[in-house]
């Protein structure tokens, strides 16, 4: 036998370069139903979508259900992926929709003066020093709570992800100026929620 006639097995070589493959093939192959590419997508994009969706939506349960959800309607739509965007904020767009249905048909529960505080972490210098970090995670969380989903959306994707203003754009379905707004009104009500706190 010679040396082209030989073919390596599958196996680890194969799994390397389904790694190092771009998003487009990867999302090309996994729309023609090879899941060993879609479980590349999945590993490559997974933690930081739960990332986003947590900052979303401020629960890492619901957070982690928005994302499973999400990758199986990525499964299923696929096929129908054209590539006109990237993957990546193909999912991203998503996840945000996902995150802000959830949002929108959240009904008031338990109001928020009323969960109770987590245990103060044992790094703290001081009693003093971790009441006063809780008080303010817990003026965030109210703060944040405040916000519209929309704006909360945006503002997630632009202070927490970094996203450029085109690409929130993008992802959310709005025009650039009406990002830069909302993140804007985002930052404004933050701050005067959170003047006490500086």
């Amino acid at each position: 036998m010679t040396a082209e006639q030989y073919q390596a097995p599958p196996g680890p070589r194969a799994a390397e370069r389904a790694e190092r493959a771009d998003d487009a093939l990867l999302a090309v192959r996994a729309g023609e139903g090879d899941e060993e590419a879609f479980e590349v997508l999945v590993r490559r994009y997974g933690p930081a979508m739960l990332r986003l969706a947590a900052g979303l939506l401020g629960s890492p349960s619901e957070a982690e259900d928005a994302v499973q959800e999400a990758f199986v309607s990525v499964w299923r739509k696929l096929p129908e992926f054209r590539g006109d965007s990237a993957f990546g904020t193909w999912l991203h767009r998503i996840v945000t929709n996902r995150c802000l249905n959830t949002l929108r048909a959240r009904r008031p529960v338990t109001d928020i003066d009323e969960v109770p505080e987590p245990a103060a972490p044992e790094h703290q210098n001081s009693p003093e020093r971790a009441a006063e970090s809780q008080a303010a995670v817990h003026a965030l969380g109210k703060a944040m709570a405040a916000l519209s989903p929309e704006q909360r959306a945006c503002w997630v994707l632009r202070e927490i992800e970094a996203l450029p203003y085109e690409t929130i754009a993008e992802t959310v379905g709005i025009s650039q100026e009406a990002v830069r707004a909302r993140v804007f009104r985002a930052r404004r009500c933050l701050t005067e929620a959170m003047g006490t706190w500086r």
